[in-house]
């Protein structure tokens, strides 16, 4: 039967992002939006993500215009708001998840597309198992987003190639620098990238060039314990061969007693240390241990907000699982996410299947050990063959007269209220 047979589906689809957002998790709103529309199924968004489900914060999207829907795929942010809210077990919290069942009825939402990595993967389980427990026809799609491409099952996650290009771009870029300058200023540069327990961004830095002299020299994985003398001994020795040398440092590394070397003593909602300042920390080390100038940076949001340095590969592929988590919601899947299956790697060929979440919620996907170099410093043939299709390509956004991207500001407007206030 063809799309323009099929008879409109009953009921609204309501779509929410979770979590850190990615330079193309707008690409991925595009494609849900654009896909239920070609249905006939009107999208509401979530305002700040479950908690505006919770809180009946609702978007009608219906309002905005095709132009401005088609302009998400190159906007970075989350176009309706995120957070980080994890709702706890149906017995722990029965209230929220009564609350939940109370806005779709209210709303005729059937359908709940959940946007985020591995905690928004155990939520949207949970939503799924909501129709069975509470007397409620919903069907729930959880949709991957993670720069820290640790998402189990799929072989990629979208928001990973585009930090990935983004690391490498920037540390080719800085070591040209750095080695301008190492004469008579700076001879060791740090930079400190995100990753808590998985290293695949910091892996991703050793795209930008290769062999024992070229920049990485040395990449901090969380994978491996932190080695104070090994560590110094590395940096010394490229000093002294190179005349400088640049690290890369996974902000997750631990020493050998287990602890963060970045520990900040804070943890976010979802239970999770706050870490930062780890490049710092290394710096003052080898200013101590080495006596060598040092400079470190530490981009943060700008590695998952940089548009402008997207992979065209990771922005195909976050709008193609928005598109296929419709899809599957109309096809009345429950309880699935479309991961990226990959089945070549020259030329990298790619496709979207579903995948249940209950083989995703709650599992962590680390660096293999075959991705490591013997030594812990650095990525082998095997790492390189899996990252490099993913950040290749570039799809940067319209610019202005102004020499700034163009980027567009939804409207977002509020569906009106049908319950009594709730705080979560």
């Amino acid at each position: 039967m063809s799309t323009a047979a099929r008879p409109r589906p009953s009921g609204r689809l309501l779509y929410a992002q979770s979590g850190g957002v990615t330079a193309v998790i707008n690409a991925t709103a595009a494609g849900v939006i654009e896909a239920a529309r070609a249905r006939g199924v009107q999208v509401y968004a979530a305002r700040n993500g479950i908690l505006g489900a919770l809180r009946e914060e609702l978007i009608d999207t219906s309002k905005e215009s095709k132009a401005a829907i088609a302009a998400l795929r190159h906007t970075p942010g989350g176009a309706f708001g995120s957070c980080r809210y994890k709702l706890k077990s149906l017995e722990a919290n029965r209230a929220e998840y009564a609350r939940l069942i109370e806005v779709l009825r209210a709303h005729d939402i059937r359908w709940f597309l959940y946007n985020g990595g591995n905690d928004s993967a155990d939520t949207a389980l949970k939503i799924s198992q909501l129709g069975k427990a509470m007397g409620y026809d919903i069907r729930c799609i959880g949709v991957p987003k993670t720069v820290d491409n640790d998402l189990a099952v799929t072989d990629c996650c979208p928001g990973f190639g585009s930090v990935a290009k983004y690391t490498a771009v920037a540390v080719r870029e800085a070591s040209l620098d750095v080695a301008s300058m190492a004469d008579t200023s700076t001879k060791v540069f740090i930079l400190e990238v995100m990753g808590r327990h998985a290293g695949w961004i910091a892996a991703s830095a050793g795209l930008a060039g290769e062999g024992a002299d070229a920049p990485p020299h040395l990449i901090l994985f969380p994978e491996r314990t932190f080695d104070e003398d090994a560590f110094l001994a590395k940096v010394k020795a490229t000093v002294e061969r190179v005349g400088w040398c640049t690290v890369v440092a996974s902000e997750g590394i631990r020493n050998a007693a287990g602890q963060f070397l970045a520990e900040a003593g804070t943890r976010d909602a979802f239970g999770h240390s706050q870490l930062g300042g780890v490049a710092p920390v290394l710096a003052a080390l080898v200013k101590e241990k080495l006596k060598l100038k040092v400079h470190w940076a530490l981009p943060d949001y700008l590695q998952r907000s940089a548009r402008h340095l997207v992979s065209k590969t990771d922005a195909e592929q976050a709008y193609a699982v928005g598109k296929a988590a419709v899809e599957y919601a109309l096809a009345g899947r429950n309880a699935v996410m479309p991961v990226i299956v990959r089945t070549a790697d020259a030329p990298y060929r790619w496709k979207i299947e579903p995948a249940p979440l209950a083989r995703i919620a709650n599992h962590e996907k680390t660096l293999p050990k075959s991705f490591l170099a013997r030594d812990g410093f650095g990525i082998t043939a095997a790492a390189r063959r899996y990252l490099a299709p993913l950040i290749q390509g570039e799809a940067p956004p319209p610019y202005g007269r102004d020499g700034l991207p163009r980027y567009v500001q939804l409207k977002n407007v509020a569906v009106a209220r049908q319950l009594p206030a709730f705080t979560p």
